[in-house]
């Protein structure tokens, strides 16, 4: 066949999809519809470590990778200042899940895998390098973390409310604005609807991208929320199944006694003389009551925080999508029982931060503090706050401190001996909300200082306009 015919012929088969078929064992469809990071391959990607038992001695890590990888491992070392520190390095296998994303929204391919791995018998308050692969030539770049100290030490830690839309466009922004403005977090927090629509796969192609290599250095505490169920968060209880990406992706202690429906959704880190308790709103609520109570009676803890997606004390009224009442006043009454510190909250798409403080009939100006409560929102899905119907709270003693709309934030926390220092950072980098909270650790005692910036609160009539379309 001449140039002249063969020409024509190949620039039509390259219009063709390629299909690659490894061994036999799986077929991937390559094709300019998706992009090389939402493809799986044979190196190593979303890659996100996780707390998994104690923190001074333990981390969990989580990857991706075609189903050509049949065995994969973590090497993991000290991370010294030598470049020859890998000779130190431990190698530990793998486990690894099959997962077909053909039952996935808008797959890209079939077959994948996803390989945990529990890195234990760790220093405490160490340095340590670690990276993943297939023990040969595909592994990733080397990434450290730091442990846990033993006993209480000063750290930080960032808190983000629901990223969900537009995650790698304009999710990315905020987490790594927060990167800058604490690079040296001991871990970050995702208040649930980390993406929109529970089983997309490119969605959550679009979460990992977006935070990179952070995901994988910063230790994460990721919390369900109802964008993470299908059927949405109207649906009854019964009808909701979570995302089938959830598990594979997040390697997360089962706490005892539960059952399985919250298994690796509820759970507890405890990290120096900090306790935080991660519940899951959106099942089984009266369940995890009791679990709470349990988590909240071990001694041993200076600070004790709380975090869970439907908020208590929320900025808009959403009747549909709200933790049970019955629930709701059961969770309450446990943290007034116990004076948790904070809760951290998301779902509103909007900034709210109050307070139950405690004070008697004849006192109405103490600054002393019961419970800290946030609400908050770090995508580009912003709603509108409604704060007539908020009046209802006063009953229960809430006070509304300072809100926001049409705004991205990000929260760093600080923990630093008998203090917490809250701030509430813009995407942009500003500080917009901040106070401290010092506690008296033998009477319980808490007093807050507000340290609000001298700035309006930032509304919809004056910040600019995005979209309409975004306050559905």
């Amino acid at each position: 066949m001449t140039r002249k015919y063969l020409a024509p012929l190949l620039a039509f088969f390259a219009t063709w999809p390629i299909v690659a078929v490894a061994d036999g064992r799986d077929t991937h469809e390559h094709s300019d519809d998706f992009r090389h990071w939402e493809l799986a391959s044979r190196d190593p990607d979303r890659i996100f470590l996780t707390f998994h038992g104690d923190a001074a001695t333990r981390r969990a890590v989580t990857w991706r990778t075609n189903s050509r990888v049949m065995k994969a491992f973590v090497e993991v070392a000290p991370a010294l200042a030598e470049p020859g520190f890998d000779r130190l390095a431990k190698s530990i296998p793998a486990a690894t899940e099959v997962v077909d994303l053909a039952e996935t929204k808008g797959a890209n391919q079939s077959k994948v895998h996803y390989h945990s791995a529990v890195m234990s018998g760790l220093k405490p308050d160490s340095l340590y390098a670690y990276r993943v692969g297939d023990g040969d030539k595909r592994w990733s770049e080397w990434i450290q973390f730091k442990t846990a100290a033993e006993s209480a030490k000063p750290f930080s830690f960032i808190y983000f409310g629901d990223a969900q839309n537009d995650v790698h466009s304009r999710w990315s922004r905020v987490i790594r604005m927060a990167h800058q403005t604490a690079p040296q977090a001991a871990f970050a927090l995702h208040a649930g609807d980390l993406i929109n629509k529970a089983n997309s796969d490119t969605e959550w192609a679009g979460w990992f991208k977006a935070g990179s290599y952070l995901h994988a250095q910063w230790t994460g505490i990721p919390v369900v929320g109802n964008h993470e169920y299908l059927h949405g968060g109207g649906a009854k209880e019964s009808q909701r199944k979570m995302s089938m990406l959830w598990q594979p992706q997040f390697t997360i202690p089962i706490a005892e006694g539960l059952s399985e429906e919250l298994h690796e959704t509820v759970y507890t880190v405890e990290y120096q003389d900090v306790q935080i308790i991660v519940l899951n709103s959106m099942k089984s609520t009266e369940e995890q009551t009791d679990y709470m109570e349990q988590q909240l009676k071990k001694p041993g803890f200076n600070w004790r925080f709380l975090t869970f997606h439907y908020p208590i004390y929320s900025p808009r009224l959403r009747e549909r999508h709200a933790l049970p009442k019955s629930t709701r006043k059961q969770w309450r009454e446990l943290i007034a029982k116990y004076k948790v510190d904070c809760v951290f909250q998301g779902h509103d798409h909007a900034y709210l931060r109050g307070q139950v403080p405690m004070r008697s009939a004849a006192d109405q100006k103490s600054n002393q503090l019961q419970t800290l409560y946030v609400v908050s929102v770090s995508g580009p899905k912003q709603g509108i706050p409604e704060p007539k119907h908020m009046d209802s709270y006063k009953a229960e003693g809430f006070e509304s401190v300072r809100g926001a709309a049409n705004t991205q934030f990000f929260q760093m926390i600080e923990i630093d001996g008998d203090e917490m220092i809250y701030k509430a950072y813009t995407t942009a980098g500003e500080l917009y909300d901040a106070a401290v909270i010092k506690k008296n650790f033998k009477t319980g005692i808490k007093t807050i200082r507000q340290m609000i910036p001298d700035t309006q609160e930032r509304t919809f009539e004056n910040t600019q306009k995005y979209s309409s379309d975004n306050l559905k």
